[in-house]
């Protein structure tokens, strides 16, 4: 999986720094400045501590079968061009190397409901899927919201529901607000029928 994150700090820099220091116990494998400038900073094959406590389908252990992107932005901002460009090849790459197909580019939000929001509202992820580097549904008839939601991969505990639900909206329907609506189970509905979490070659 690759998982894409904003750093939430002021200054890229600042969030590089921060991922170095033994002192955080956190770690990522690049940083994407607003320029578009570009830190490694932990081997594609090596385990980085970034995603911490969520899943996506099977896969609980989400640290160990990921790569982390952290994009400099706080969450507010629109995202530059030249730092868009730059992710944008990032993660051609790591598909590239890794076999990584679209649907399993993520945001943090998307393995963490309710405890993580980013990369938040303001990121372009229809601009990803026209590349092929991640996905966006269209809408079909009926479907059962909460039960194609665990198929498309969304994991949540009893009482997470409206977590959930945010997580969806905040990529799928950015804006969308009020109770659960016949247009987010027609959405979800085509997410878990073209790209459903199989689970049967992950390790929990």
């Amino acid at each position: 999986m690759i998982l894409l994150h904003y750093t939430a700090m002021q200054g890229a820099e600042a969030a590089r720094d921060w991922l170095c220091d033994p002192q955080a116990e956190v770690s990522a494998h690049y940083v994407v400045g607003r320029d578009g400038t570009l830190w490694q900073l932990v081997c594609e094959d090596l385990r980085a501590w970034h995603a911490g406590a969520g899943g996506w389908g099977a896969l609980r252990d989400v640290n160990s079968r990921s790569i982390g992107i952290e994009i400099a932005n706080d969450g507010y901002q629109p995202f530059p061009e030249p730092q868009m460009r730059a992710v944008e090849a990032l993660v051609a790459g790591i598909m590239a190397r890794w076999g990584v197909p679209p649907e399993r580019v993520l945001g943090h939000s998307d393995t963490a409901p309710g405890r993580k929001i980013d990369p938040g509202r303001r990121f372009d992820w229809r601009r990803l899927a026209r590349q092929g580097l991640s996905i966006w549904p269209d809408a079909r008839p009926g479907g059962d919201f909460w039960r194609d939601a665990r198929r498309f991969g969304y994991l949540w505990e009893p009482g997470g529901e409206e977590a959930v639900l945010a997580a969806f909206r905040l990529r799928f329907r950015p804006g969308a607000e009020g109770p659960l609506s016949q247009r987010d189970a027609a959405i979800m509905a085509d997410l878990s029928e073209r790209w459903p979490v199989l689970g049967a070659d992950e390790s929990v």
